[in-house]
């Protein structure tokens, strides 16, 4: 009897230890497993975060690209704004100076024009990022690099130097002994070529105003900025040249500048001509200022455009 009770108990503490093994076993196996499935879980959700920043390449499209603290309150009081203004009247007015002078002596030279408008960007560059032009500005309003504010007082001083450059230009014309030059006006293109010039200032409007957005990204080299800018330039009055001359036959009658354009079709020189260039104000206008600010703000979101798709900084 005494012998068969220790022969219980040591059965008893072997099928204790048993079954109490595999417990610990499968507790301490189980630890690793769940941290582990987190770990993949968290990895799971940011490879979808990154997919989805890849694929929502238009994020921010329309974000501000300007001085968050820029506004109506506050741009009249930097000292900054007022040379940038001066800069813009001073630019346009030379480029304006450019465009009478090759449109109505037809000294018109492409190699020319190009260096002179090279110049002329990287002397104004500093002042104000060498816009003049309102197709430029009306672009960079459009897709959020330039306020409202600041685009509009651009425009205006853009008007008032190419108004500047007017002046001049015909006050020498007339100190020549010559008579007031006679404006080229809506009724030499002809209403039933009135699409035809309308199309040409839009497509010479984005060509320029793709280039300048694309000039933008090179702003740390000067020379390399005004070269593009002043190369979209030169694009866009070849193709201006190509429809109008070559398929049509008809004298060139696009400026792609509207500031430059208001002294030809709308601005009268003379008493005589105000009833007539009144009559024709509405097609000038949309010719040479409508559908190239509409130019200009396609321009700068087709180069917006192609910058997201290729997923540039």
């Amino acid at each position: 009897m005494a012998t068969k009770k220790p022969k219980t108990s040591a059965k008893a503490t072997t099928t204790k230890s048993k079954t109490t093994k595999p417990k610990t076993a499968a507790k301490t196996v189980e630890k690793p497993v769940s941290e582990a499935s987190k770990t993949t879980k968290v990895e799971k959700v940011e490879q979808k975060e990154i997919i989805s920043e890849k694929t929502s390449c238009f994020k921010n499209f329309f974000a501000k690209k300007y001085e968050e603290n820029e506004s109506i309150l506050t741009v009249f009081k930097n000292p900054k704004f007022y040379g940038a203004l001066l800069g813009e009247v001073l630019g346009t007015a030379l480029v304006a100076l450019l465009l009478f002078a090759f449109t109505m002596l037809s000294i018109f030279n492409m190699t020319n024009a190009i260096i002179v408008l090279i110049a002329i960007l990287i002397a104004v560059y500093a002042f104000s990022g060498a816009c003049l032009n309102p197709i430029v500005v009306a672009g960079m309003m459009a897709s959020r690099r330039m306020s409202v504010i600041r685009g509009v007082m651009y425009i205006i001083a853009e008007i008032i130097g190419a108004w500047i450059a007017w002046l001049i230009f015909n006050s020498f014309h007339l100190a020549g002994g010559d008579t007031a030059m006679d404006l080229p006006t809506m009724n030499a293109i002809g209403e039933d070529k009135f699409w035809i010039f309308a199309m040409v200032e839009l497509l010479g409007a984005i060509i320029v105003a793709f280039f300048f957005a694309r000039a933008l990204k090179y702003k740390r080299s000067v020379f390399t900025f005004a070269a593009t800018a002043a190369g979209g330039v030169a694009v866009a009055i070849a193709l201006g040249y190509v429809i109008t001359a070559a398929f049509f036959g008809s004298e060139v009658s696009f400026l792609y500048n509207p500031a430059a354009a208001l002294m030809f079709q709308i601005f009268p020189t003379t008493g005589g001509e105000f009833g007539e260039i009144i009559g024709n104000v509405m097609q000038a206008l949309s010719v040479y200022a409508i559908f190239p600010m509409i130019g200009g703000v396609l321009g700068f979101y087709l180069s917006d455009f192609a910058g997201k798709l290729s997923n540039e900084e």
